[in-house]
């Protein structure tokens, strides 16, 4: 990385704007949950829960609730029984979706070739 970019020499991490998209974002299953919010739309927890597969159920809540708390997803719960809750990404959350395409491009050139 050069100094017009993330990594500013003489700069500390924590005060970086890597660092802050990092801590939004990183993590083992955050990003997987966005990826697949972009690619349903919108999910329900057990929707989620299933397309993950090896995540516990609290640590999905656990999951969802930080990526709520940082604007990142949207929870929209319907009055009736049984109780309806959907997951969105907001706004804030779709304009991350240019670095995953990023990561999925990177992956794709640099993963090796399946034999």
């Amino acid at each position: 990385m050069n100094n017009t970019g993330c990594a500013v020499p003489g700069t500390a991490l924590k005060n970086t704007g890597f660092h802050y998209t990092l801590s939004i974002i990183g993590g083992k299953y955050k990003m997987t949950i966005m990826y697949l919010l972009a690619e349903h739309k919108v999910l329900r927890h057990n929707e989620l829960h299933r397309h993950i597969g090896t995540i516990s159920f609290k640590t999905l809540s656990v999951m969802l609730k930080e990526l709520m708390a940082d604007g990142i997803i949207e929870r929209r719960e319907y009055p009736q029984i049984p109780p309806k809750v959907e997951y969105s990404l907001t706004g804030r959350g779709q304009s991350l979706l240019p670095i995953l395409n990023m990561m999925c491009d990177w992956g794709k050139k640099n993963q090796d070739p399946v034999i």
